[in-house]
């Protein structure tokens, strides 16, 4: 779980770096937050032998994160609504939901194994107000 903590590090220095205001910062580092704790946690089940790869990038029109796992894979249709009234106090589905919620793309690649996560938060070009 090391992992996470240093994956939170670098999205939040990264987000800093593109002139992201606070509220951006915090959604971007907590989106990366509960992918890679998914990618530790469900993907690769807690097993120490498996890892999470990690990969940061400033496009100039976006920060791109990715995050993969080494699991028997996701699909990320399956799971449940945490919205819908019978799910309202289970735990499942909410990592996902929060990381949609604060990105502006969500792209889910099967690896085979494991799962590739690509986040994306795009960047106010130059005068543009966010």
């Amino acid at each position: 779980m090391e992992s996470v903590s240093e994956v939170e590090a670098a999205a939040e220095k990264l987000a800093a770096e593109a002139g992201l205001d606070e509220d951006d910062r915090f959604h971007v580092t907590m989106a990366l937050r509960e992918a890679a704790v998914n990618a530790v946690l469900h993907g690769n089940e807690y097993d120490p032998a498996k890892r999470i790869a990690v990969s940061f990038e400033n496009t100039g029109a976006a920060l791109v994160f990715t995050v993969a796992d080494q699991g028997k894979g996701l699909e990320p249709d399956t799971l449940p609504d945490p919205l819908a009234p019978e799910n309202l106090l289970r735990g499942t589905g909410r990592g996902i939901f929060l990381i949609r919620s604060f990105m502006d793309e969500v792209h889910f690649r099967q690896l085979h194994p494991g799962t590739e996560l690509t986040l994306v938060k795009h960047l106010a070009q130059a005068g543009e107000k966010a």
